[in-house]
């Protein structure tokens, strides 16, 4: 299930085909080394000297430690795990979001501070409004031509959240099959998808970072059913 959401509310709920439809929502354009043997220096004839069998009784207890230690093993061994396929499989839990009236400068501040390109924008409600990206906060058309003065740089700076932010913005359920959510990242040309319920309240975030990670780790990742 896909959602869109903009500054009124909800505006979509549906599957993925109808979703690029919508002309509110845009699309961003060694080896170890081995030691000589003592066994070489003696004589080619020579035979070693007889191991002493142990008694009957010590091969017994051997052999049923054996066996315990294995039964042991086999109880302690973790659970096969599944193949990921939905989104809340791989998705991001710790969402960093802002608020729409945080002005460009503070907000490029806080996501290079923690490493992220994008963040869902929240309303008074907590609920999905909009989507911020870093590569929109100084697009071309609003940077300084090069005989603007600073203080046309400084009101860019100043400017909200709002002003740039993506909305509407389309946002995934997180019993969305990952395939088709993927399939939304590429055909919008986003980074990523926030992770909602229906109402609009942030649960996660599915980024492009995060599938790939689960692209590479164990469990593997299914695709394809």
């Amino acid at each position: 299930m896909f959602y869109v959401f903009g500054l009124g509310g909800p505006i979509y709920r549906g599957t993925m085909e109808n979703l690029a439809d919508l002309s509110p929502v845009r699309a961003l354009s060694a080896t170890r080394a081995l030691h000589r043997s003592d066994a070489l220096h003696r004589d080619a004839f020579e035979l070693p000297p007889a191991t002493p069998r142990p008694p009957a009784n010590a091969l017994h207890t051997r052999r049923n430690d054996a066996m315990a230690a294995y039964a042991d093993a086999q109880q302690a061994k973790p659970p096969a795990r599944q193949p990921l396929d939905r989104v809340q499989d791989v998705m991001s839990r710790e969402v960093f979001s802002v608020p729409p009236e945080l002005t460009v400068a503070e907000a490029w501040e806080a996501l290079a501070a923690r490493g992220v390109g994008q963040a869902p924008v929240l309303d008074a409600q907590g609920l999905l409004i909009g989507l911020l990206l870093r590569a929109d906060m100084m697009p071309p058309v609003l940077m300084p031509a090069p005989s603007a003065t600073g203080i046309s740089a400084w009101k860019l700076a100043q400017q909200s959240v709002r002003d740039i932010m993506l909305t509407p913005v389309p946002a995934v359920a997180g019993d969305t099959s990952l395939r088709r959510a993927a399939r939304v990242l590429l055909d919008m040309g986003l980074p990523g998808l926030p992770v909602t319920q229906d109402d609009g309240h942030v649960i996660g975030f599915l980024s492009r970072a995060d599938i790939l990670r689960a692209v590479v780790a164990d469990p593997p990742l299914d695709l394809w059913t």
